[in-house]
């Protein structure tokens, strides 16, 4: 397939990365086209581990042309910052990195209004990273953004910003926080768009053209299904559309140069930040997940909560976002645990839903409906066939993938780039006991 789309179906933290590093080994063009610096990819390869936040997975292969998407809002500090330190591990970036001359830009009076309005909130704080994303979107959607192609021209971006200050230092004000300097704002964007300048480039006309080239081109998702804008928890959402259907208008490519959807999702399910979380388990389980699965965020730090599979969640990403196939993630974490839960529906005032409400108050108090199955103790590590998995665990496997009614051709089952089961047809019709 010529052009593929990898994204989360839950929450976030679903080890995205993996996959698309391993997918980049066969791919020229690898394109992050939504979300910022508030996602974090993690890559580990041999005894090196590399954690990304803006920069698209692909950066780790060698011959890759990584691409910045026009639908990402991009923290300039942080970019420069993440090539700075993977070219002194001796990862090439220089000539193998484009950022969309309609991308917009975070900057630091956007991180500074995260914090006020996460503040003002009070008790119904949202949770956010406080990367500033949310109000670098909101100013582009209030026509009022600054982007990459404005931050290269001197004398372009002040007029702007100062319009933007004026409200926004208003706001600061009220949560108890100081003004933003303009002329240090204005003295921090003129240094910082010198090392930009030689990365920007017209990436639709690019992406277009290796399209149509027949280039084998790899989108890369940021955050979860669940956190979409649209479809996710709202408000308890990141301020993108995260999968496929955020494709065309995050990259400039039209929706039919869509061949393949792969959704990621982990074997169990984690949260991090404010929202609903139906499954969530506060007991023994939860606590074998958080540590077994090192369930930390990779870019705040921040400890990730965990409970059993939602269903109901990952096959309404499948049902929306027309998912060809699906990566089973952290399989072998699950090693251990006697029992497994399922969420195949949800329960509501007495009524069973098989697909989240609108309404998050109302999500928040779903109760789950689940299917038990029965665990196993073997270490997977080593496993690289299915059919060499323990019996439970195929049947694990096997009633997932027809909960969300995709495949599953991919499992993992530990952090290393080997540690992968492929399964290109899915799980067999028949599962053996």
């Amino acid at each position: 397939m010529s052009v593929t789309c990898v994204f989360g179906m839950q929450w976030g933290d679903e080890g995205k990365g993996r996959v698309v590093d391993l997918l980049a080994a066969q791919s020229d063009i690898v394109v992050r086209y939504q979300g910022g610096a508030n996602a974090g990819h993690t890559v580990v390869v041999g005894e090196e581990r590399y954690v990304l936040h803006l920069l698209p997975s692909g950066a780790i292969q060698p011959r890759t042309l990584n691409v910045i998407g026009n639908g990402v809002v991009v923290d300039p500090w942080t970019l420069v910052r993440e090539v700075d330190e993977l070219e002194a591990r001796g990862v090439r970036i220089q000539g193998r990195l484009k950022v969309s001359d309609r991308a917009h830009v975070v900057l630091p009076y956007h991180k500074r209004m995260d914090v006020a309005l996460e503040t003002l909130r009070g008790a119904d704080a949202l949770g956010t990273t406080s990367r500033g994303i949310g109000p670098a979107y909101g100013d582009k959607m209030r026509r009022a953004g600054l982007r990459t192609a404005d931050l290269l021209k001197p004398g372009r971006f002040e007029p702007l910003l100062r319009g933007n200050l004026a409200a926004w230092n208003a706001i600061l004000d009220r949560a108890g926080l100081e003004p933003v300097d303009v002329a240090a704002e204005v003295a921090a964007m003129t240094e910082i768009a010198g090392r930009l300048r030689p990365l920007v480039a017209d990436t639709t006309a690019l992406l277009g053209d290796a399209w149509r080239a027949g280039r084998r081109i790899l989108l890369e998702g940021a955050q979860g299904f669940a956190l979409d804008v649209d479809h996710g928890s709202y408000p308890y959402v990141t301020s993108s559309s995260t999968g496929p259907s955020g494709v065309s208008a995050g990259t400039g490519l039209p929706p039919r140069a869509l061949d393949r959807v792969v959704g990621i999702v982990k074997a169990y399910t984690t949260r991090v930040g404010a929202g609903p979380f139906p499954t969530l388990d506060t007991g023994l389980a939860g606590r074998h997940m958080a540590q077994r699965g090192h369930e930390f965020g990779a870019t705040t730090g921040r400890p990730r909560a965990c409970g059993w599979f939602d269903g109901v969640v990952a096959r309404r990403a499948v049902a929306t976002q027309g998912v060809d196939a699906a990566a089973l993630m952290k399989l072998d974490v699950l090693s251990g645990l006697p029992e497994l839960q399922v969420c195949v529906a949800y329960e509501l005032d007495g009524r069973r839903l098989d697909a989240p409400p609108a309404w998050a108050g109302d999500w928040e108090t779903c109760r789950p409906v689940y299917e038990t199955w029965p665990g196993w103790e073997e270490d997977l590590g080593a496993v690289r066939r299915f059919e060499d998995l323990p019996a439970a665990a195929r049947r694990y496997v096997r009633a997932l993938q027809d909960l969300m009614g995709t495949r599953v051709e991919m499992i993992s089952v530990g952090a290393e780039r080997e540690r992968f089961i492929a399964l290109p047809g899915g799980v067999p019709d028949e599962v053996a006991a």
